[in-house]
């Protein structure tokens, strides 16, 4: 079995060119969490920033402060960033980290000026008031942080997507075993300490999809996400 994050499937085979795998080559057999990205300000951002759209106008008012950090080149977080900048056409520095810690630690310190990442990561600090949170990706709030807005609700109806983990096995695996894996998998995410060990992270332990649906949602994401890189014009190699 394998357990990925969604971008190795609906991301990556659009950023790397010589990818030496496409979704054919896995049997999709269930969701296991999904989870929302965030973006914050830290204290380069004035205190009177609270929605991205005021963040978008300091932005541009100030172009030499005006960049954003996330985990990694190429990562779902990075691109909604950019696919945000790419809408509003106020042209933000994009700066990658090497995994969310480090860039958290610079956004608190003044260092970035804003951050784009997994929601968990924010969590741990949300109370400080070293950080706001000014839109979560999704179509609803999140049950994490209710008074914290969509992208959609600030005029990015695209933004919209959470990023999910799934469970896959080889693509010739007959459907009786990939049945009998799905439903041994939805079951251990009922339990109590799997929905509970999701709650740090602002994961959201979901596992009824059949392997039939998962079939079709990695479809349409993976879809999705072409032209959005495209627009974005992110490659690994760029």
């Amino acid at each position: 079995m394998l357990l990925t994050p969604a971008g190795m499937l609906i991301i990556y085979p659009h950023t790397y060119p010589k990818l030496p795998y496409t979704i054919n080559d896995v049997m999709p057999i269930s969701t296991v969490n999904y989870g929302s990205h965030g973006f914050g300000v830290g204290p380069q951002v004035p205190a009177s920033v609270k929605t991205l759209h005021e963040f978008l106008d300091w932005a541009k008012a100030n172009p030499a402060l005006a960049n954003y950090g996330s985990p990694a080149a190429g990562s779902m977080p990075h691109l909604v960033a950019a696919l945000m900048e790419k809408t509003s056409g106020i042209p933000l520095k994009h700066i990658p980290y090497r995994g969310s810690a480090p860039g958290i630690q610079d956004l608190l310190g003044g260092q970035v000026a804003a951050f784009s990442s997994p929601m968990g990561d924010y969590l741990p600090y949300l109370g400080s008031g070293r950080l706001r949170l000014l839109a979560v990706t999704g179509t609803t709030r999140s049950r994490f942080t209710p008074d914290v807005p969509t992208y959609t609700e600030q005029g990015f109806p695209e933004l919209n997507m959470r990023e999910w983990t799934g469970v896959f096995m080889p693509p010739r695996t007959p459907a009786a075993v990939a049945q009998r894996a799905s439903a041994a998998v939805r079951a251990a995410l009922l339990q109590k300490d799997m929905i509970d060990a999701g709650l740090p992270w602002a994961f959201d332990v979901v596992g009824s999809s059949s392997p039939e649906e998962f079939a079709r949602v990695l479809k349409a994401d993976h879809d999705r996400w072409g032209p959005y890189v495209h627009r974005v014009g992110f490659t690994a190699e760029s």
